[in-house]
C-alpha cells in the first residue's frame, strides 16, 4: 500500500531581518496509512511548521508534499483549503472551540464547513460525543467546560467529517498530568478504531509510548528515532 504522505526534500525558509533563516532542510519521510507518528524536538525546530506544510496551510520553499495520492504543492490555495476541510481534523492545544457554539454546534462545524450536514451526518456527531462521554453536554458552551473536556470535544470536532489524516499540535500541553493522558487514551482508540493517520507534535512522554513511529527536528532534519529507546 501507497503511504499516506510523502515528504520529498522539503524545504523552508524565512526572511528575517535581511537574512535567510531555514527551519526546513532537505526533509525525507513517508508516513504509512494508519500509523500514529510523533514528533519530538525543541520549541522553535520546525515541528509547527512541519505540520502546517503537511495542512496544506503553508508551502515549501522547495520540495515536495503528496497526501493521498495529492500533491500539495501543485494545488492553489484555494484547492488546499477545499483539500484540508475534506481530508485533515485538527487538535490544537488550545482547543480552539468556537465560544458562542454549543458543544454540538462545534461539533457540526466541519460539516457545514464541507456542504454536508445530513441525518445521518448529525447521527453520527452525536454518537462521538458518546464515544468522548459528552452526550450529556451537548448544548453547553466551551466555557462551561473543563480543560480536558473542551479537548475531547475537539478530538471529536477533529473526527466528525471522517478526515483521512489527524494533526495535533500539543494536545495535551494544557492538561494536567492525569487529564492528558485520558485525552491521549481517547485520542489513540478513536484514530486507531477508524483506521487514521495520527501526526503528533508533543514535549509529552506519555506519547511517546504510544507511537508507532518517533521523528525528532533538529537543526531542520527529521531523524527517526528507535521508538523502544525513545520510550
Amino acid at each position: 500500500m501507497d503511504p499516506l504522505i510523502i515528504l520529498n526534500q522539503v524545504s523552508k525558509s524565512y526572511e528575517e531581518a535581511g537574512r535567510e533563516h531555514v527551519v526546513l532542510h532537505c526533509v525525507n519521510a513517508a508516513f504509512a496509512r494508519g500509523e500514529f507518528i510523533v514528533l519530538v524536538g525543541k520549541s522553535g525546530s520546525g515541528k509547527s511548521t512541519l505540520l502546517n506544510l503537511v495542512s496544506g496551510i503553508d508551502t515549501p520553499t522547495s520540495g515536495e508534499i503528496m497526501v493521498a495520492g495529492q500533491s500539495l504543492t501543485r494545488l492553489s490555495e484555494r484547492e488546499r483549503t477545499l483539500f484540508r476541510r475534506r481530508a485533515i481534523g485538527f487538535i490544537f492545544q488550545f482547543y480552539n472551540l468556537v465560544p458562542t457554539l454549543t458543544v454540538l454546534e462545534n461539533l457540526l462545524l466541519p460539516l457545514e464547513l464541507n456542504g454536508r450536514l445530513t441525518t445521518r451526518d448529525r447521527a453520527a456527531a452525536l454518537d462521538l460525543l458518546t464515544q468522548v462521554g459528552l452526550a450529556d453536554r451537548c448544548h453547553a458552551y466551551p466555557d462551561r467546560l473543563s480543560g480536558g473536556e473542551q479537548q475531547r470535544v475537539a478530538v471529536a470536532r477533529a473526527l466528525v467529517h471522517d478526515p483521512l489524516l489527524v494533526l495535533a499540535d500539543e494536545p495535551t500541553g494544557n492538561l494536567d498530568s492525569d487529564t492528558s493522558r485520558q485525552v491521549l487514551d481517547l485520542l489513540d482508540t478513536l484514530t486507531r478504531r477508524a483506521g487514521k493517520n495520527l501526526l503528533m507534535v508533543t514535549h509529552s512522554p506519555d506519547v511517546v509510548g504510544l507511537a508507532d513511529r518517533v521523528f525528532r527536528m533538529a537543526e531542520g532534519r527529521l531523524m527517526e528515532e528507535d521508538v523502544t529507546l525513545a520510550r
